[in-house]
């Protein structure tokens, strides 16, 4: 256990902080979660590297220094409700949970949804739910959202999933194809407007079902 909790030390302070991740309750969050129990037990050893880790069916924890700096880029408020689409196996969710007042994990993999309720329950983590369902489509039953955070690369944010946001929320994906040319991005909602920052660029694993028809042109 003590490795693990140095290596947790070593992500946030040589991965996290060393990347511009200056917000003192994103430091917390990832520095107190055990990353290890998100990850298949032959990947344990390998939890806190700097790299995406696979799960199954194509599907990938995101690597931990662009999760955080997405997560600071959605400026979460401990009063906010946040939809976390593509949780998998729920660690982005657990993240969220420590910074937000209720967070909503949206997985369409049956199996990975289990798992993450699963250790989320273990962890007595009980301000996040996991549903089911396809991740372009969001999960509309519980919008507004203040924060939407798109766990993955998507070819473009789906107009009905930006639609979800509250009115001053902010959503935060990676647009492209998953290869460094991809931008990490947010989309503000001001009444029935919507502004649109792109920030750095970011190599992360597409995620499945998001099709190219389903765009919004800014």
């Amino acid at each position: 256990m003590m490795e693990f909790e140095k290596a947790r030390f070593n992500m946030v302070e040589n991965q996290i902080r060393a990347n511009r991740v200056t917000d003192p309750v994103v430091l917390e969050a990832m520095g107190k979660l055990p990353r290890e129990l998100f990850v298949p037990k032959t990947l344990r050893g390998i939890a806190y590297v700097d790299e995406d880790l696979p799960l199954d069916d194509g599907r990938y924890l995101m690597e931990p220094m662009v999760l955080a700096r997405m997560i600071q880029a959605a400026a979460v408020r401990e009063t906010d409700v946040v939809l976390d689409v593509g949780c998998a196996t729920g660690y982005s969710s657990a993240v969220l949970a420590g910074m937000a007042s209720t967070v909503v994990g949206l997985e369409q993999d049956e199996d990975l949804a289990t798992r993450a309720t699963r250790t989320l329950t273990d962890l007595g983590i009980d301000n996040a739910v996991v549903v089911t369902g396809p991740l372009p489509d969001g999960y509309a039953r519980q919008a507004p959202y203040d924060v939407i955070l798109i766990g993955g690369a998507v070819p473009a944010v789906p107009d009905h999933l930006r639609r979800q946001l509250a009115d001053g929320g902010r959503l935060v994906a990676v647009v492209g194809d998953g290869g460094w040319d991809s931008k990490v991005t947010v989309v503000e909602r001001h009444g029935d407007a919507y502004g649109q920052r792109v920030l750095y660029d970011a190599a992360t694993p597409v995620l499945p079902g998001f099709e190219k028809d389903e765009v919004f042109v800014f």
